[in-house]
């Protein structure tokens, strides 16, 4: 019984290790409401950004969270810039009204529009699912577009082309447009949010945010987060624990009880045998 009660305390010490850090862990994940700090003007306490940049260095910077709205001509590059620390997993949404928004859609024939999205080395960036290229039909008000990418991490092999930490840049075009549609105005509407992680799709390490000199300056509002922590270690450390006490209660089940042998009354002397008498 001793044993036994040992074995629960142990797994109860287990559980309460892992439940109650992972839990301020999960509270310090960073939210679809992480902000960002733009210098350029365009994003300034007035509300979101009503334009767009034209290239990578012109980009408007964006905090997540809220819809940055432009208007362009068929035919425009639109770009974007945004901050995503490790962990997150970035969803981008955008949508593109036809017409110039006095509500009346304008005339057009079939056209495809796409977003892509590139992390701060300017790699362009698959999306895990999402529909980043869709085709709108002739007249059609408008057209969706998302991309849900994949975790942004601190660190990456230079083969695996993972999304790191720091500035993502947003492109909206138009792939295919008729010859008579091109220069009819549209209006363009980009939103990113994204929701923490935490267990198997933690990620640590310890490179710097990647952010260009020369592109707008993007940061989440309470800074980048550090990246030697992880909740990784915390299901590292129970996992250890669990192993511990499983490897006790094996060892106790397969030696069976443990006690004092049972002796039992002490023999008596055995006392030597007289021989027999003499007889003739």
């Amino acid at each position: 019984m001793r044993t036994v009660r040992r074995l629960a305390a142990a797994l109860l010490f287990t559980a309460a290790a892992v439940a109650l850090p992972a839990g301020h862990a999960l509270a310090d994940d960073p939210t679809p409401a992480a902000t960002a700090t733009a210098t350029d003007g365009t994003a300034g306490d007035d509300g979101p950004p009503t334009e767009a940049g034209t290239n990578f260095r012109t980009a408007v910077a964006v905090e997540q969270g809220e819809q940055a709205t432009a208007g362009a001509s068929a035919g425009d590059y639109l770009y974007w810039v945004v901050p995503a620390d490790a962990g997150q997993h970035v969803t981008v949404k955008a949508t593109v009204t036809f017409g110039s928004g006095s509500g009346t859609a304008a005339a057009h024939s079939a056209s495809t529009w796409q977003i892509d999205v590139y992390d701060g080395l300017r790699r362009r960036q698959a999306c895990r699912y999402g529909a980043q290229t869709r085709t709108a039909a002739a007249d059609a008000a408008s057209v969706d577009l998302v991309c849900h990418l994949r975790t942004v991490r601190a660190w990456a092999d230079t083969w695996s082309n993972d999304p790191l930490r720091g500035a993502f840049y947003l492109r909206l075009t138009a792939l295919d447009v008729a010859e008579a549609d091109l220069g009819q105005p549209f209006r363009a509407a980009v939103e990113v949010t994204s929701d923490g992680t935490a267990g198997r799709d933690a990620v640590d390490g310890s490179v710097a945010p990647v952010v260009s000199a020369s592109a707008p300056d993007v940061s989440p509002g309470d800074g980048w987060a550090g990246t030697w922590w992880s909740p990784r270690w915390l299901w590292t450390a129970g996992g250890g624990l669990l192993a511990v006490a499983a490897a006790l209660g094996g060892h106790r089940l397969a030696r069976g009880p443990i006690g004092r042998p049972y002796r039992g009354r002490p023999a008596e002397p055995v006392r030597p045998h007289e021989p027999p008498p003499y007889t003739s």
